[in-house]
């Protein structure tokens, strides 16, 4: 077995969401979620690294290549992602709510769709400067 390496490609995307359960009454929501709850939506500037993890091709030197998967993202994520209402606009939403938790995941089964299998994958998700997820953990 080759040495493995891991490549990371950041991009940015700004979308608004809610936090609410459906099954809760108003102030179980509210309690739980806070203003993450409110009726009219909040956004964020996310943060999205994708980590590449795989042994390198001996022609290219390459795990994978960057403008790949560069291009995998935008198309695939931040070109759906970007400016949207996470709830409305997303159908993957709209039976689940859209934590940073639920995002990432959604994000890493897109993209595992485009990146070979013998590469593993891993997204971070920043929401705000100090509050990020990664799946799989």
């Amino acid at each position: 077995m080759g040495k493995r390496v891991s490549v990371y490609r950041k991009e940015h995307f700004n979308a608004a969401h809610r936090l609410h359960n459906p099954a809760w009454d108003d102030n179980r929501n509210s309690e739980v979620f806070g203003k993450c709850n409110l009726p009219n939506y909040h956004g964020h500037n996310y943060e999205l690294i994708v980590k590449v993890t795989g042994e390198t091709d001996p022609g290219t030197g390459y795990v994978m290549d960057m403008k790949v998967l560069s291009d995998v993202i935008r198309e695939h994520v931040t070109d759906r992602f970007d400016h949207r209402n996470l709830n409305l606009d997303m159908p993957e939403f709209r039976e689940m709510n859209p934590t940073a938790e639920n995002i990432a995941i959604v994000i890493h089964d897109i993209l595992r769709a485009y990146i070979d299998e013998k590469l593993d994958i891993k997204v971070i998700l920043y929401e705000t400067p100090r509050n990020y997820v990664e799946y799989p953990a």
